[in-house]
């Protein structure tokens, strides 16, 4: 069986940490026979270079059709000045948009290794296990923009529709771990957030009337996740919510580095993706933390390509390096982006041997 992967690396560190994907995958597949190939194709500002375009044409066509797609980051300050619906942030959202990618899954896990490497107590974020659910395709990334030289506007507008799909993808989620669903708003000062508060409560009442449902407003639950994260299981949230949000679990976790997520829709291949952006003050350096790209690309073999024991035995490679404290900088560690990517393969022949392919 053939599975082919599209490799969007993009700008800055994008390159350095999806070339560590790739040669985790390779190695996976020598070992357990996936039957995975590669096309990498410029996105982001590498493509505004080749082609004055974040998302070619071309590109899209080969995503489509592809079973999966393993991005990098995008964007620098090389692209800064460049025309808004150029920009490469501008490929990425069209990215998402063209492939109905609405639900980004983003899994936060504090390692017992890494305990020391979060700013918070160890008594408050051990067994720490939660999952963020972004909207990814409504909400202010999408709405309608003007500027003028003393005003600019930036509309935030859902459908309930839009609002209903996402739920159901964080309450499906919900329903398979601990049963509890936090939903975050804004409900005492936006429309937008009332509309939401009505759906999610109707969607979860009707269809989903086992889980434990809760209604959190933004500012509540930005302090919520540094004060007790552990009473949290599942959260669904707004696209801006969930952007900032996620960037608050990753420092839980001790680094943006470690933060995997998917992008998904009803219908089509995901996207896979570390959370971080493209750091371009370290990028060539060969210091980038690979984790997060390496854990995306687990959950790339266990939600697009649905072999789930490889991406056990990838994500036990990942924890068996990190429990041995091969860790890049960010981490307070000395190991090269290359040093742990190797790590990790290294004990993927131990991973890979013990747990088979479904």
């Amino acid at each position: 069986m053939s599975r082919h992967i599209v490799v969007l690396a993009g700008d800055g560190i994008g390159p350095e940490v999806t070339a560590a994907a790739v040669e985790v995958l390779h190695a996976l597949d020598v070992r357990l026979h996936l039957g995975l190939s590669f096309a990498a194709h410029a996105f982001g500002g590498a493509a505004i270079d080749a082609y004055a375009d974040p998302f070619p044409d071309h590109v899209l066509s080969a995503c489509r059709k592809a079973d999966a797609i393993l991005l990098g980051a995008v964007g620098g300050p090389q692209w800064a000045n460049v025309a808004t619906a150029i920009r490469p942030e501008a490929g990425l959202l069209r990215l998402r948009s063209e492939l109905g990618l609405y639900a980004n899954i983003r899994p936060l896990q504090v390692h017992p290794a890494l305990i020391d490497a979060s700013p918070l107590k160890a008594e408050r974020i051990r067994d720490v296990d939660l999952i963020v659910v972004r909207e990814l395709t409504g909400g202010i990334y999408f709405g309608t923009r003007t500027r003028s030289e003393t005003r600019a506007t930036d509309e935030c507008a859902y459908t309930v529709a839009e609002v209903e799909r996402v739920t159901r993808t964080a309450a499906t989620l919900a329903r398979s771990r601990r049963g509890k669903l936090t939903s975050v708003d804004k409900a005492n000062v936006l429309e937008t957030s009332r509309l939401w508060r009505e759906v999610v409560t109707r969607v979860v009442g009707d269809e989903f009337p086992e889980l434990k449902l809760e209604h959190l407003l933004v500012d509540a639950m930005a302090m919520y996740l540094v004060s007790r994260p552990g009473d949290f299981d599942v959260i669904v949230t707004e696209n801006l919510f969930g952007d900032v949000l996620t960037d608050e679990c990753a420092a839980v976790s001790g680094s943006l580095g470690l933060m995997p997520s998917a992008s998904v829709g009803d219908v089509g291949p995901g996207v896979y993706e570390p959370i971080h952006g493209s750091a371009p003050d370290i990028a060539g350096r060969g210091v980038a933390n690979p984790y997060g790209a390496i854990l995306s690309a687990a959950m790339l073999l266990r939600q697009s390509l649905q072999v789930p024991a490889a991406a056990l035995a990838l994500e036990a490679a990942v924890h068996r390096a990190i429990t041995d404290r091969i860790l890049t900088r960010d981490l307070g560690g000395t190991a090269s982006t290359a040093e742990a990517t190797a790590a990790v393969i290294a004990r993927l022949s131990v991973a890979a041997t013990t747990i088979p392919v479904a």
